[in-house]
């Protein structure tokens, strides 16, 4: 970022006063020198200007507290720390000391002077030295010491207002190195503001509360349809100490802008009644009612003299949409469904009416497709970085936030180096404060930049910050409430800023996006799977009574899947997508035609039956049944068709059993296949096939059997005639009897076959 051309005279400053110590202690080297003639090693003055370079590091310098973090007259500076000897003899005679100067002149400078390791003769500022020392006798190798130094700032000769370097030292002998020379030391910085400036720079501070997706799409079957987490995870990151818990206890102090993924609202409200968390095959009951009402209460009030942000539902990536999923047909609608449900959910959540028209990209990194899909959604705002919109060559300071960037589009540009400040591991105190000192030299080099021109500045940190990176975050805004060069402002005000004439707003080319960032983008296949997840729940929907009990959880876990938060966890990200296409599919098959066996006709005309069942929880409707016989000519279906349809209701739990008319021409098989449809056409499940068999009795074997039939009959009846005749004779011979007649002849006919007619169904005529 351009810096401040104009460097102010050094009259009377630390810095003159520095040089002039330094030359005094460089007078006196000579002296020294024959002091310690024999000595192998490099020679040292007492003041520690000269040593062995590799000597520097000898001794791990922290530096954990510094208090205040920007004195003004009067104060008593109070940095305290922890020694650690990393070398492998002890250190004697050791000295703590503070050295402070030169100025720093700009950022550039404040950047080169943090990267700087070791210590460096006539680089590093003369030792306050006196009584504003530690005396430390003896540091054994591997261990750790802590310290504390006090100086009243008036003994640091601070002069004109500006950023000034401040390091600690620890300087001792070695039994390598027996004489005075510095083992250890770590640079920080000291803002200094003693006269009021005539003009203060306005930072618009951004603090998100965002979190990746912990709700499923899996709802219950009450009339609440409880709802059901993947993990109780977010319980973790509410409760008392958790992340967010601390980001709303911390931002409700600060002057900051909440910007609020809508999901997380809806997520920990859906915890603050019945919910259930996935335990393997089965699901628990959720015990943290309690801990969501209460994260949500403190949210309220921490956000009720504020301004909210309210980004699209579920935090959708814009780039990965631009560059991989907006050619994936639905995708856009995607985007804008959730960008449309936004502020309902936040303002239903938080009793506030939040802005939408704010587009936050991954790191502010911009390219054309990224403003035009951002844009889609009816945001005229797009949060971009300094390190991405590239100021103008030669601009000697850092411009206004607010850069128009064609159609109405308002650029708000965060400054890339305030708003990366606290992304390192701030779980160390010493690393903390270094990040909070620099945080705060920076903002004072920026407002030294120009005084004649009072600017917007915006800080847009990390998504997802941790807690040790938010703590550090709030130290640092806390330190600027003094208001000595800085004026709190929130981002709307930042927006609304009179851009800068000369600051560039020419948007990147897609060719200058960060290979990093694209290497993290969501692929291409996510935007498929999410097309055909959809593609499916429309076919599902349009069977419900109450679609809407489907719609809203599905469509919120599908925009899930778009989500920022699944940047370089693809394995997680392909998990919950499949997760949700295998439940809806699972519901989808819950409505389904009931398998056949084989069917038998014997007949001329007979009924199909055709079950469907549906073991939802609502009933079904819209529906229709399609029987379709493939060879009409022997199996025909409605009165001579190939095809017959009947329309489908069915109550939430039950079956139904659907007849369908037939008619029979020619013995043999038929394949015939059932198919739900919706009423728009689109087939609806699994097809079912089965089998007809046709066994046609014609009226020629009719006669036939009914032939047979009479003259069985009638042959029973002339037998009966004669037996009858028989007996007759047989009393009225009185003297003697005519021979036995034989008993009826064996039966030309065998029993019926009680053999089972064939496998397959049975179709009454």
């Amino acid at each position: 970022m351009a810096e401040a051309a104009d460097i102010q005279g050094m009259s009377d400053s630390p810095a003159r006063r520095w040089l002039r110590r330094t030359a005094t202690a460089l007078a006196g080297a000579p002296l020294v020198a024959a002091l310690l003639a024999g000595v192998a090693a490099p020679q040292a003055q007492a003041g520690g200007t000269t040593k062995a370079p590799a000597e520097s590091s000898t001794v791990a310098v922290s530096l954990d507290t510094l208090t205040p973090s920007a004195p003004v007259k009067g104060d008593t500076l109070t940095v305290s720390g922890t020694l650690t000897n990393k070398g492998k003899s002890a250190v004697t005679d050791a000295q703590v000391d503070l050295r402070v100067g030169p100025r720093l002149y700009g950022r550039t400078s404040i950047d080169t002077a943090a990267q700087r390791t070791g210590y460096a003769p006539g680089a590093d500022p003369y030792p306050v030295g006196g009584k504003y020392t530690v005396k430390i006798a003896k540091l054994p190798s591997g261990i750790s010491q802590d310290f504390t130094l006090s100086v009243p700032v008036s003994k640091l000769d601070l002069g004109d207002d500006g950023v000034y370097q401040l390091g600690v030292s620890l300087s001792g002998q070695t039994a390598r190195a027996p004489y005075d020379h510095v083992l250890g030391i770590k640079r920080t910085f000291l803002p200094w503001q003693n006269e009021d400036s005539d003009s203060r720079t306005g930072i618009s501070y951004l603090w998100p509360l965002i979190a990746s997706a912990h709700l499923t799409a899996e709802t219950g079957s009450d009339e609440q349809q409880t709802p059901v987490f993947a993990d109780d995870d977010l319980a973790a990151e509410i409760a008392p100490g958790g992340r967010l818990e601390r980001m709303v206890s911390l931002g409700s102090q600060l002057p900051v802008t909440w910007v609020v993924d809508p999901d997380l609202l809806a997520s920990v409200d859906a915890m603050t009644k019945s919910y259930r968390v996935k335990a393997g095959d089965t699901t628990v009951a959720g015990t943290n009612q309690a801990v969501a009402k209460k994260w949500l209460s403190s949210l309220e009030a921490a956000v009720a003299d504020g301004k909210v942000v309210a980004l699209p539902f579920g935090d959708p990536d814009l780039a990965s949409i631009a560059h991989r999923g907006k050619n994936v047909s639905g995708t856009l609608s995607h985007l804008q469904t959730a960008s449309a449900v936004a502020g309902m959910t936040v303002e239903t959540i938080l009793h506030l009416k939040p802005s939408t028209d704010f587009a936050w990209p991954v790191d502010g990194a911009i390219d054309p497709s990224i403003v035009d899909v951002a844009t889609s959604t009816g945001a005229h705002n797009v949060i971009a970085r300094s390190d991405s919109l590239q100021e103008t060559a030669g601009l000697s300071y850092t411009p206004t936030a607010a850069r128009p960037i064609g159609g109405g589009t308002t650029a708000v540009v965060s400054d890339a180096r305030l708003s990366t400040a606290f992304q390192g591991d701030m779980a160390k105190a010493g690393d903390s404060t270094l990040a909070v000192q620099k945080f705060l030299a920076l903002t004072l080099a920026l407002t030294q930049q120009d005084t004649d021109k009072g600017r917007s500045i915006v800080v847009a940190p990390q998504r997802m910050p941790t807690i040790a990176q938010a703590q550090s975050m709030a130290r640092a805004l806390h330190a600027l409430d003094d208001g000595r060069w800085t004026q709190s402002q929130n981002l709307m005000q930042a927006a609304a800023a009179k851009p800068d004439a000369e600051a560039t707003t020419t948007v990147p080319r897609t060719s200058q996006y960060p290979k990093k960032l694209r290497s993290q983008e969501l692929p291409t296949q996510v935007f498929q799977d999410i097309k055909s997840t959809q593609a499916s729940l429309d076919d599902f929907q349009v069977i419900l009574t109450q679609p809407e009990r489907v719609v809203t959880p599905f469509g919120n876990a599908i925009n899930r899947s778009m989500s920022t938060s699944w940047r370089g966890r693809p394995l997680e990200a392909q998990k919950y997508r499949d997760s949700v296409r295998t439940y809806l599919q699972g519901l989808s098959n819950e409505v389904q035609l009931i398998s056949k066996s084989d069917v038998t006709l014997s007949g001329r005309s007979a009924t199909i039956p055709v079950t469907v069942q549906n073991r939802l929880l609502q009933d079904v409707d819209h529906l229709v049944l399609r029987l379709r016989s493939e060879n009409a000519t022997r199996l025909e279906l409605n009165d001579g068709g190939a095809v017959a349809e009947q329309p489908i209701q069915l109550g939430a739990g039950h079956s139904q059993s659907v007849k369908f008319d037939a008619a029979a021409n020619i013995n043999g098989q038929v394949q015939v296949t059932a198919q739900l449809y919706t009423e728009d056409g689109r087939p609806y499940g699994a097809e079912m096939a089965f089998t007809v068999k046709v066994s046609e009795l014609t009226p020629t074997v009719l006669l036939v059997i009914a032939g047979g039939l009479l003259l069985l009959v009638l042959a029973g009846i002339r037998m009966y005639a004669h037996r009858k005749r028989a007996n007759a004779g047989g009393a009225a011979d009185d003297g003697g009897s005519e021979p036995e007649q034989p008993s009826d002849p064996t039966p030309d006919t065998g029993p019926e076959s009680t053999e089972p007619s064939g496998t397959g169904e049975k179709v009454d005529r």
